[in-house]
């Protein structure tokens, strides 16, 4: 094993990980399940109609106090922070200084304090952040706690049988409750397109939380091959790979991420990194847009594909970012940008796949509609 394996990081579950049969990859830094015997497809597709647990301990989990920590967070999102209210969640990003995004995070507001999970491969590049610009604010780590997501239907089933309170909880609803496994964070919420829950929980007792919902008939584990497939379908971007620094929200098709309130002519308007292009791309339009995609055939469009206005033209106007097969869909499917003239949907353009142009149909995302429990 390489010295870049032996600097890989392991969740408080990866033994439990080891003895359910789990494929363990590199990710993001740690040591991760991508499946289990049953199998990506069957994985995906399990979580599709029954119940699917992620162990997503990887992601960061900080706690902003502060005076008015949500109006010190709005000098760094472009999210409205300051009208959520108190039990609630909302997507947020974090922005630079030319309108690129430094990562996607879930904002929850907890009374006095602000909850915030923020992607493993930008955590110490957040926290750096967040410390760096909300000096009013304390930046606290949370590193004694692991993060699970249930997803799918049954979801909200099986855990009520752990914590009744769970049935009455609605999409982006937040709650702090206790349980035989010690205090729990939940949030009715995911990444799959699936009604769910992420649930933090301490690490002493995190094993036995997980092992206590795995002997339920509903649930099964569930990897990051699945989980990537899952939120593909669900038309949701995976940082690093559809939004970076080099995309703003609107090219992101994120403006539905940014509330009125702080565009223009908005009571609380700008005052973000990077609000003079973001807001101008909003007023204006942006020169090109994140897309679905739909590949002819059963062959599924890469990231890294080069995309082209015709079979045989010599200036691309595009590239996916993620591509994979489908399971529920039952073709492949892809996400990508394209120069703003392409962006319509039910366009016809091409992807360079190994030297030969393939048709690609512009379509709408998601490719298979959302279940949240509203």
């Amino acid at each position: 094993m390489g010295a870049a394996q032996d600097n890989l990081k392991r969740t408080g579950l990866y033994d439990l990980h080891l003895e359910l049969g789990a494929k363990m990859v590199p990710f993001a830094g740690y040591e991760m399940p991508v499946q289990y015997p049953l199998g990506v497809m069957k994985e995906h597709l399990h979580t599709r109609n029954a119940a699917g647990l992620f162990d997503v301990s990887h992601m960061g989990q900080v706690i902003l106090r502060g005076e008015k920590p949500a109006q010190s967070l709005e000098r760094i999102v472009p999210q409205s922070v300051m009208a959520l209210a108190e039990g609630r969640q909302r997507y947020g990003l974090f922005t630079n200084d030319d309108g690129g995004i430094l990562d996607d995070l879930m904002i929850a507001n907890r009374g006095d304090h602000l909850f915030l999970v923020v992607n493993a491969g930008c955590k110490e590049a957040d926290i750096a952040h967040m410390r760096a610009h909300l000096t009013d604010c304390e930046v606290e780590v949370i590193d004694d706690r692991a993060l699970l997501a249930l997803q799918g239907p049954a979801a909200e089933t099986a855990l009520s049988r752990l914590v009744p309170s769970a049935k009455d909880m609605k999409f982006m609803d937040v709650a702090v409750t206790g349980s035989d496994f010690g205090e729990l964070w939940i949030s009715r919420s995911g990444y799959t397109g699936e009604d769910g829950y992420e649930v933090s929980v301490r690490d002493a007792h995190a094993e036995n939380f997980a092992r206590a919902l795995l002997a339920m008939e509903e649930v099964e584990p569930i990897g990051l091959g699945a989980r990537d497939s899952l939120r593909l379908e669900a038309g949701l971007c995976l940082y690093g790979n559809d939004i970076d620094t080099t995309t703003t929200p609107v090219e992101a098709a994120l403006e539905w991420a940014v509330q009125k309130v702080r565009k223009t002519g908005g009571e609380r308007e700008g005052g973000f990194p990077g609000a003079e292009r973001i807001l101008a791309e909003f007023d204006n339009g942006a020169s090109r847009r994140r897309v679905g995609l739909l590949p002819e055939g059963r062959a599924p469009m890469r990231a890294g594909t080069v995309l082209f206005a015709t079979a045989d033209a010599d200036e691309p106007i595009g590239e996916v970012t993620s591509g994979a097969f489908g399971p529920s869909i039952e073709r492949p499917m892809s996400m990508g940008y394209v120069a703003i003239d392409y962006a319509a949907t039910g366009t016809q353009i091409f992807g360079d796949v190994r030297g030969k142009r393939q048709p690609v149909v512009v379509a709408d995302m998601p490719f298979r509609p959302a279940t949240y429990k509203r």
